[in-house]
Order: structure tokens, then C-alpha cells, then sequence
């Protein structure tokens, strides 16, 4: 398959608003997605790109500082820099919320420390970054954005990114089926304790004993409702990340042996989650005519490289973005990057 020329990838995405750029760590997904979400915008096209990636690069592309907050850059486009270390305190603090609003205030010491430790444990910080991220990309859809881009941390953490809101959705209803049992126990013990009070003829207007009183249940369904919130976002969010009409997955790679290897596995495991790649940018390539030696072999070892990448993504359409001689800043650079010749 031969290379297509990049406008043509501005073209295939544009009735896609939702658009996710990921790939081996280092090989430009923050500049290709900049790039679009600055063309779009100069277009005047309502634009949003939100960086999911730790390494903090694209208030650094787009010459401005950005934070957890929505940053208008032009008109018609505004950026997010998510922080994970924010998002996970905020994650955290409304889970304590949640507790504190049925738990016993005597447990609430030993909960909040048990809170403190779990920030740290595997997987706290992605859960905390995939809820952050769907309720960006629900908000974002609802919000009359032409286009919603995201920036994406390195390959293994995007999979994960992708396909967690259906695992997620699943444990979510694990903890909803336990809260229905616990229902159903409550609603035994209250009608028990019930008949025992009208055996006795005492009737106390609150048992303090009893661990299922109607207040306590009154709390249990407030913590229901969260967890509904919950899955319903999740659910939400994968519906979008499956409707190939609302989005595309773009993966960034570069004509070396790693980025190969890389993309191959990324490429298996989203066919199996059913989230096949849109396109396949192959970035910094070196225009063949090469007078320097040096770069002569690296543009004909390049060119080796392309053929394996042609054999072997043969079902997706591939974009080149050839190598710059000067760093890549600013809306009006990355705009006109989509329409650089080599």
C-alpha cells in the first residue's frame, strides 16, 4: 500500500469529532495531535484536545501553560493537561465523601488512612485517569465540539485506557449486586426487629443496635447512587470509544524496528477489543535525496523499513510526516505540518 498524503488524513478524520493519537512513547503523538486540533481550529471548527499523557508535552507544543482546566488557546480551540496527581487526590476525596455519609464516624480515622495508602497501590492512578477521561470525553460530546482529540500516554497505558470502561462497567455491577443483597438483608432484619418490637410492645423510635436502620439505608442508597452514576459513565464512554462514526484511533509510530514491533501488538490487541485503528501516521521520515552520507543511510535504511510497514499494515491506510529542521511550536507551526512536503 502506498502512502497517502497527509491532507487526506485531515480529511478522513473530519467526520469523526472524537479522535484518539496513540503509540510508542517518543515517536510525535503529541505534535500529530496537536497538529490536527491546531488545523481544525484554523479552520473554525470548535476544537478540544485533552493530553492523558503523564509527561506533560503539549502545553510545551503549544507554547502555553496548561493544567486539570479547560485553556482557551485560539477561538476555537481550548486544551486540557490532565495531572494524574490531581485527579487521583480528587478521586480519593470524593470516595471519602462517599464513605463518610454512611460509615460509622469512629471508622473514619483508619478509613482515611487506608484512603492514603490505596493512592500509591497498582491501578489507583488509571482508574482515577479512566473516570477523568470518560467524563471529559461524555462532557466534551455534549458540549457541541466538532472535534474532541486526545493525546494519549505511551501505547501499553492507551490499551489499557481504552478498554477499561467496559471492566470497569463489570465491576461496577459486582458492586451493585453486593449492595442488593445487603438490601435484602436489611429489609429481613427491619421487618424481624419489627415484629420483635410489637411482641414486646416497645417501640423505641431508633434502635441504636440495629446496624439496618432505616437512616443507615437511607445512606446505603446514596452510595448506590453513585455507583449507578459510575456505570452509567463507563457505559457511556465505551459506547462512544466503539461507534466507529463518533470515533478513530490514530497510532503514531516512526520507520524504526521498535515502533514496529510496538504498533504490531497495539494493532492485535485493539482488533481483539474490537477498536480497529482509523490510520497509521508514520512521523519523522527523511526525504530520500540525501547528499550527506550519513543521512543517506539513514533514508535508505528508512525506506527498507517502510517496505516491512507496508506488508504488514496492509489493511490501514498510512500517513509519512517527514522530518523537521526545526522544532514543531505554536498553532500556526502545527497547522502547517499537516501540508509540509519533504
Amino acid at each position: 500500500m502506498a502512502l497517502h498524503p497527509l491532507p487526506k488524513l485531515v480529511e478522513q478524520l473530519t467526520t469523526q469529532p472524537i479522535i484518539f493519537i496513540g503509540g510508542k512513547g517518543g515517536v510525535g503523538k503529541t505534535t500529530t495531535a496537536a497538529a490536527l486540533a491546531s488545523y481544525y481550529a484554523s479552520q473554525q471548527q470548535k476544537t478540544l484536545i485533552v493530553s492523558t499523557d503523564p509527561a506533560h508535552s503539549l502545553g510545551d507544543v503549544l507554547n502555553t501553560r496548561l493544567n486539570n482546566e479547560k485553556t482557551s488557546i485560539t477561538p476555537y480551540l481550548d486544551a486540557i493537561e490532565l495531572n494524574p496527581d490531581v485527579i487521583v487526590d480528587e478521586h480519593f476525596s470524593q470516595v471519602e465523601r462517599t464513605i463518610t455519609a454512611y460509615a460509622n464516624p469512629d471508622m473514619m480515622p483508619k478509613i482515611r488512612e487506608h484512603l492514603r495508602l490505596s493512592k500509591s497501590a497498582p491501578g489507583a492512578q488509571e482508574a482515577a485517569m479512566l473516570e477523568s477521561m470518560c467524563q471529559h470525553l461524555v462532557t466534551a460530546a455534549d458540549a457541541n465540539y466538532e472535534h474532541i482529540i486526545f493525546d494519549t500516554a505511551p501505547t501499553g497505558h492507551t490499551l489499557r485506557l481504552l478498554v477499561l470502561p467496559e471492566m470497569m462497567g463489570a465491576w461496577t455491577d459486582g458492586l451493585l449486586a453486593q449492595q442488593r443483597r445487603q438490601a435484602k438483608l436489611r429489609s429481613v432484619a427491619t421487618h424481624l426487629d419489627s415484629h420483635n418490637q410489637n411482641q414486646k410492645q416497645t417501640a423505641p423510635k431508633h434502635d441504636l443496635a440495629n446496624p439496618f436502620a432505616a437512616k443507615k439505608s437511607d445512606r446505603w442508597e446514596q452510595a448506590v447512587s453513585v455507583l449507578e452514576k459510575r456505570k452509567q459513565l463507563f457505559r457511556q464512554a465505551g459506547l462512544l470509544l466503539h461507534d466507529r462514526a463518533q470515533t478513530a484511533i490514530v497510532l503514531v509510530m516512526t520507520a524504526d524496528v521498535l515502533p514496529l514491533a510496538e504498533t504490531k501488538r497495539a494493532i492485535e490487541q485493539l482488533e481483539d477489543s474490537k477498536l480497529t485503528p482509523a490510520a497509521i501516521v508514520i512521523n519523522q521520515l527523511i526525504s530520500p535525496t540525501q547528499s550527506d552520507e550519513f543521512w543517506r543511510h539513514r533514508a535508505e535504511r528508512q525506506q527498507q523499513l517502510m517496505q516491512d510497514i507496508e506488508q504488514n499494515f496492509t489493511n490501514y491506510p498510512l500517513y509519512p510526516i517527514y522530518l523537521q529542521q526545526t522544532d514543531v511550536r505554536g498553532t500556526e507551526a502545527l497547522s502547517a505540518l499537516l501540508y509540509s512536503v519533504p
